[in-house]
């Protein structure tokens, strides 16, 4: 695969996405492992100049996950001088078999304009990117050390995604389009990293008006049947 230059690309600006699924209680991102150098990335990339932001990012999620309909949110540029690497990005690129160019411009510096999403975990096909060996889910508190700032990414999406949750969470496909009020409690504390009291949580959740309630689900000992919830549209 030819590399691409700057008539396809914008220079000096790139994206990142924090990729947020939920499964088995846990709350996991989308990291990159690229290959031969072992080292691990958010999925990220390049705008085309003929491409909105935004659909860069949509691009390139759907590429790695299979899906279109995607919750997602800008929520910081990332610009320090520390994240000036270029030996860094010419090892990936030396490592997927590629001669570089002294002055190519990969190598220059890059503003990333960071994005998270939200997805359904069951609904993801994960498909590597060309310079990757692997695309995988990842404990938010089990990662493994990161390139560039993206650990720091991670950290201010995580802080972004905690901020009005409630409303984050409305239009996020972390639950089931139907759920249980435990269902909900477990998101809430995989991502805040605390327990909750199972009292407070319904009658707080309960008084935000957010929630329509629907039938209770049956497994057999119907006098300990749940109610399932959806979240009201907006």
């Amino acid at each position: 695969m030819a590399l691409p230059d700057t008539s396809q690309y914008i220079p000096h600006l790139a994206y990142d996405s924090v990729v947020f699924g939920f499964s088995k209680g846990k709350l996991k991102i989308l990291l990159m492992e690229y290959h031969a150098t072992g080292w691990y990335a958010l999925p990220g990339g390049f705008v085309r100049k003929a491409e909105n932001l935004e659909d860069a990012v949509k691009r390139g999620l759907f590429e790695r996950t299979g899906l279109k309909e995607i919750y997602l949110k800008q929520f910081h540029t990332f610009g320090d001088r520390s994240r000036y690497q270029p030996k860094v990005m010419k090892t990936i690129l030396e490592a997927n078999g590629h001669a570089i160019p002294e002055n190519y411009w990969m190598l220059d510096r890059f503003f990333s304009v960071a994005y998270y999403a939200l997805i359904d975990h069951e609904k993801v096909t994960l498909t590597p990117d060309n310079l990757s060996d692997s695309i995988a889910w990842y404990e938010i508190d089990r990662l493994p050390k990161l390139i560039f700032d993206h650990d720091k990414i991670v950290q201010k999406a995580l802080q972004t995604l905690r901020e009005n949750l409630d409303r984050n969470l409305i239009g996020g496909n972390l639950l089931p389009d139907r759920f249980t009020m435990n269902e909900l409690q477990a998101v809430y504390e995989a991502i805040l990293g605390e327990k909750l009291r199972r009292t407070s949580f319904q009658r707080k959740m309960l008084s935000l008006d957010i929630l329509d309630r629907h039938e209770k689900l049956y497994t057999g000992k119907s006098h300990k049947a749940p109610f399932l919830y959806s979240f009201k549209l907006t």
